[in-house]
This record gives C-alpha cells, sequence and structure tokens, in this order.
C-alpha cells in the first residue's frame, strides 16, 4: 500500500510490520493534520500487533510550532495502536530540535532513536526484530 502526496509519501509494509515515510518541505498545520489523518488511515492494517515506524526526514525543511502539537498528538495515537518503535532518519540540527519537541510531546521519547543515514536505521530495526526494505521512490521528484 502506498500513499503520495507532493509534501509527504507513506508506505505500508504489511509482512514486515513497518510504516514508511518520507517527510518533505516547509510543513505547517494544515499538511500536519493532512498528513496525521492520511497516516491514521494508511496503519490501520499494522496497529493488531506491533509495528514500527521509519521516518526519513532528510528531505524535510522546518515546521510552524503547531505542527509540533499535532504530531506529538498523533505519536501518542501510535503508541495507544502498538507502535513499538519510532526511527527517525535527519542530520540537519535545526529540524532535529523540532522533531525532539514533537517526541516530548507525543511522550515517545523510551521508543525513539535517530540516525543519520537510512542504512543505519535498517540496522537498527533488523535488530529489534523489523526487516525494513530499502527503496527508492521513483515517483519522488526529490532524492
Amino acid at each position: 500500500m502506498s500513499d503520495w502526496h507532493f509534501q509527504f509519501n507513506i508506505d505500508i509494509d504489511s509482512k514486515n510490520s513497518i510504516a514508511s515515510v518520507k517527510i518533505y518541505g516547509v510543513w505547517r498545520q494544515e499538511t500536519a493534520r493532512e498528513y496525521s489523518e492520511h497516516f491514521k488511515e494508511e496503519v490501520k492494517v499494522l496497529i493488531g500487533k506491533p509495528w514500527a515506524r521509519l521516518v526519513d526526514l532528510s528531505n524535510w525543511k522546518t515546521a510552524s510550532d503547531e505542527v509540533i502539537e499535532v504530531i506529538g498528538e498523533l505519536l501518542q495515537w501510535c503508541i495507544d495502536n502498538n507502535m513499538v518503535h519510532s526511527v527517525y532518519i535527519i542530520d540537519n540540527p535545526i529540524t532535529f530540535g523540532q522533531l525532539m519537541r514533537m517526541v516530548s510531546r507525543g511522550k515517545a521519547r523510551n521508543i525513539t532513536k535517530t540516525f543519520r543515514t537510512r542504512k543505519e536505521a535498517e540496522k537498527y530495526l533488523k535488530e529489534k526484530g523489523f526487516t525494513a526494505e530499502s527503496q527508492t521512490d521513483e515517483r519522488s521528484i526529490f532524492k
């Protein structure tokens, strides 16, 4: 299953119980709300058992302060619905600070890990029993 939008795309790997997400650009509250709604709908196939979330933030630029609340609420929803690992690929110190505020708001600090590369993130997930299959998104204009 796959859901692609200009500012995010969501790929669900139900076989491996992983929701993979790529985030792009500058986010405002409307974008975060749209993402949250789409994510909850897409991930329904995973919530019956423990699952992991792998989020690639390497093309994310920044977010308005209102986004922190929306994504924090989404993280709490994910935890309430069996998410056991929330893994991020991020290398920007500004967005890292914003991400950590979202993670704190969602009370997800104890299940969150950050890495600079997809390879490191996939290795971590594999060690935790989740096999993330590397993929290139041919539909994306961003590389």
